[in-house]
């Protein structure tokens, strides 16, 4: 294991030389939480796709094929098909907000007064995304090195807490950049094609596994609406992803860009699929599907080759991590703490943004390494982040970018309402019921409508506005104080 080791450590080295790289790069707000809005198709497709890929995408998808067979691609497939909708559709609209959150945009939008409530929301939601991609780190470092379950979540977690607060945004596209390469050779180059010879070929999988490994819908008509109903949506309207589209250069970018990251998930879902259905073979009585990846890793692949495979489940993990951490602590700042601040002491007060940013990625970053130690499983911690954002916020985010008539009572309304109806049903039901998400759409939707329609419409100026701003007519914002060089 020394040479797997010395990988993994050589590729840890390189994630904290980056954050210290990309320190030096940002000195505003813009250039820390969205790179500056600069990012050019290379670089925006390969910090999406690295973001969109995640720990759950790897070693969950994988898992899920062990159990299903080829079906059990859905789950990614619906977040690459979310991606593919939101670069066609929705991205270019965005980018051209110049915003830097979710709750900008509704306020925007709306005209104020629904931000504080969807930040809470949405800083729920990435806080979880956020843990269970810190809980992550312990599969990986405690089956394949025999690392401690604390060690493990506390080193993985504190490397990806390192870099993001030192460089910001620019440090997280660089390491998304490495991690695209070595998740892309490690998992579509290596993994899968060793797997698949492992276990004899495409032939020898079929001879020995049921048929409906093979059918596309095998894994069930309710799983594949689920996954589409949540990860679909739940990519349309996350703040880690929207915020990867504010760092586009151009409406281009933010639209062909995507579109390739999407297609890019498509990919990575069928090999991971591939690999679970060649572990099924390889090792048919595995207690736990979700150690179907690492075990394969572990016992099939050649020295080195191991330790790169190992280094691109990291970087799964950690391109999740750090999204979920900087989108998190954004929200934290800029739309409750700020907020709450300017309330309390009657105005905005002009402060340090770099500074504060970075103060807040590191309370974040400590607050969701002490969360993953304290919690178990990573399925449920997901399907409360997911299960809160679409219930929660879908309605009006979708309905304040394609229905005038919409209206801030309805927005609030619909944020209450949605988010109240998926604790209280995944209370009644179980975290993992389906009914939650689905009756906390319907609630959500139905007290957006009724509300909108039982208010003022929107002012005029107010979506006047809005448009201009969705045109990329705003006028320019004023200059953002720049720190002093270092």
């Amino acid at each position: 294991m020394a040479v797997d080791y010395i990988v993994i450590v050589v590729y840890l080295a390189g994630m904290l030389a980056m954050g210290w790289w990309g320190m030096r790069r940002s000195r505003s707000k813009s250039e820390f939480l969205v790179a500056g809005r600069r990012l050019g198709p290379a670089m925006y497709s390969g910090t999406m796709s690295a973001i969109v890929v995640g720990g759950a995408s790897t070693i969950g998808g994988v898992g899920l094929g062990y159990q299903y067979g080829l079906s059990g691609a859905w789950m990614v497939v619906s977040i690459g098909l979310g991606m593919l909708a939101l670069s066609l559709f929705f991205s270019a609209r965005l980018a051209r907000l110049k915003v830097y959150t979710v709750s900008e945009m509704l306020d925007l939008r709306y005209g104020g007064r629904a931000g504080v409530i969807s930040g809470v929301v949405m800083w729920a939601y990435t806080l979880m995304v956020a843990v269970t991609a810190t809980i992550a780190y312990a599969t990986i470092f405690d089956v394949l090195l025999d690392m401690n379950r604390t060690v493990a979540i506390v080193l993985g977690g504190s490397i990806v807490v390192a870099y993001s607060t030192l460089g910001g945004m620019w440090s997280i596209t660089l390491t998304d950049m490495v991690q695209f390469v070595v998740k892309t050779v490690g998992m579509l180059l290596l993994l899968m094609p060793i797997a698949v010879v492992k276990a004899g070929g495409f032939g020898e999988l079929k001879a020995q596994l049921p048929t409906s490994y093979f059918d596309p819908l095998g894994i069930g008509g309710e799983a594949i609406f689920t996954y589409v109903l949540v990860y679909t949506f739940g990519m349309l309207i996350g703040q880690d992803i929207w915020q990867r589209v504010f760092t586009a250069r151009s409406d281009r970018t933010a639209k062909w860009g995507g579109t390739i990251a999407g297609t890019y998930c498509l990919a990575y879902a069928v090999a991971g699929a591939i690999v679970g259905t060649a572990a099924r073979v390889l090792y048919p009585n595995l207690a736990n599907a979700d150690d179907a990846f690492a075990t394969v890793v572990k016992e099939q692949l050649p020295v080195g080759v191991r330790g790169l495979v190992l280094a691109a489940a990291l970087a799964a993990v950690m391109s999740t991590s750090s999204g979920a951490l900087i989108s998190c602590a954004t929200v934290a700042n800029n739309d409750i703490w700020s907020r709450l601040r300017g309330a309390v002491r009657g105005s905005d007060e002009p402060q340090d943004e770099v500074r504060a940013n970075r103060v807040f990625i590191l309370i974040m970053g400590v607050v969701a390494i002490c969360t993953a130690l304290a919690l178990n499983d990573v399925v449920e911690a997901l399907t409360v982040a997911y299960n809160l954002l679409v219930g929660g916020l879908l309605v009006p985010i979708l309905g304040g970018l394609l229905w005038k008539r919409g209206t801030v009572q309805g927005a609030f309304a619909a944020v209450a309402v949605g988010s109240l109806t998926v604790l209280g049903l995944m209370a009644a039901f179980g975290i993992l019921a389906n009914e939650p998400v689905y009756y906390g759409l319907v609630a959500s939707l139905a007290a957006y409508v009724i509300a909108s329609l039982a208010t003022e419409p929107t002012d005029a100026t107010v979506l006047a506005t809005w448009r201009e701003r969705l045109a990329g007519r705003a006028p320019e914002a004023a200059p953002e104080p720049v720190e002093a060089p270092r």
